[in-house]
């Protein structure tokens, strides 16, 4: 490889710049004749820069052409993440052989493989929220892939979305109620992950009685079973992948898969998350609760924790006392002594 020398570079300008010096001098003491050799000497001095600054160009691009891991941290290459010749949901075949699945499937696993804060967090949580997902689904015969449709509708987060659905599974109250969930100013069992996880799996159960298809269940989560109903009939269509959606409904599907498995082969996709980095499942014991409760920060010191620490291991209670005037009987998580550290005031 040709490396160019400052100094060599420098020297052959000025030796250069003495010639034509010298040629001019010449040229003034001979007479016009002599100007053909100075023209001669202007061309091989130009020829020579030329020569030495193409040389210089070529250096350069193949050295930026010769990268290294050291160039990138930790070798990183940005890529197009490989997708499996064979995919599945719930036992149901994805038809990837369709030009347009194969690139709706594409266009997920690109997003999930580089969005990396949420794919990073989801394999995070995951470790503490599917232990506590996964057999409730079992209870309820719903596929083991469905847990996966709660990072694809929540990233396992109790969150709202800007029309209101709430929590894990993103229930909006209607639907949350019609599912034997309690929805009020005080109690909000869409942030309670157990019940919430049951809801969603009558719900699912009743889609995929009314669709016969898991993947058509799924895309129901989304967009509503009477929508679905709706646009099958409308289109005379049946298979999801054979339906004219809404953008959101057509890459939910393919959103869930992805990250079905992203997160069962992290690896792959450049996720090198340790095993002392996951979060680690919530150690509690339940205490029942069958009356008011004044003020639920009294209530928490009571259990030598704060309001703070209650919230977090029952965000279902909404608000800071709880009227109870039927004396329903709630169940309280409370953390083992010794699991957690609590701020002291």
């Amino acid at each position: 490889m040709f490396i160019l020398d400052k100094k060599i570079f420098i020297l052959v300008t000025q030796i250069e710049s003495k010639n034509t010096k010298t040629n001019w001098n010449i040229i003034m003491k001979k007479g016009k004749p002599s100007i053909y050799y100075f023209l001669a000497g202007m061309i091989s001095t130009f020829t020579i820069l030329i020569i030495i600054i193409l040389l210089y160009l070529a250096n350069n691009t193949t050295t930026a052409g010769n990268t290294t891991d050291q160039d990138f941290p930790q070798g990183y290459k940005i890529i197009s993440p490989g997708i499996p010749g064979y995919l599945e949901f719930a036992g149901e075949r994805i038809p990837t052989e369709n030009f347009e699945v194969y690139e709706r499937m594409d266009r997920e696993f690109l997003a999930n493989t580089y969005w990396h804060s949420a794919t990073i967090l989801a394999i995070k949580r995951a470790n503490r929220w599917f232990p506590v997902i996964e057999p409730i689904l079992k209870k309820n015969n719903i596929p083991d892939d469905f847990k996966y449709l709660s990072i694809a509708e929540s990233n396992l987060e109790n969150v709202i979305s800007p029309a209101g659905a709430t929590g894990f599974w993103q229930f909006m109250k209607p639907a949350g109620e019609k599912y034997g969930l309690e929805i009020n100013q005080l109690i909000d069992e869409r942030y309670n992950v157990e019940k919430s996880t049951e809801a969603a799996c009558k719900y699912l159960n009743d889609s995929y009685n009314m669709f016969g298809s898991w993947i058509s269940a799924a895309a129901s989560y989304n967009m509503g079973q009477e929508n679905t109903t709706e646009q099958r009939e409308r289109q005379k269509a049946t298979n999801y992948f054979n339906l004219v959606l809404n953008s959101e409904t057509s890459r939910f599907v393919a959103r869930i898969v992805s990250l079905k498995y992203i997160l069962q082969t992290p690896e792959k996709y450049g996720f090198d998350v340790k095993e002392e980095d996951l979060y680690k499942p919530l150690e509690y014991y339940n205490v029942t609760l069958d009356r008011p409760v004044t003020d639920f920060a009294d209530y928490a010191k009571s259990y030598s924790i704060n309001y703070f620490t209650l919230k977090m291991y029952n965000p279902w209670l909404r608000d800071n006392y709880l009227t109870n005037r039927n004396k329903k009987a709630y169940t309280i998580k409370l953390p083992m002594e010794g699991s957690i550290e609590i701020i002291k005031d």
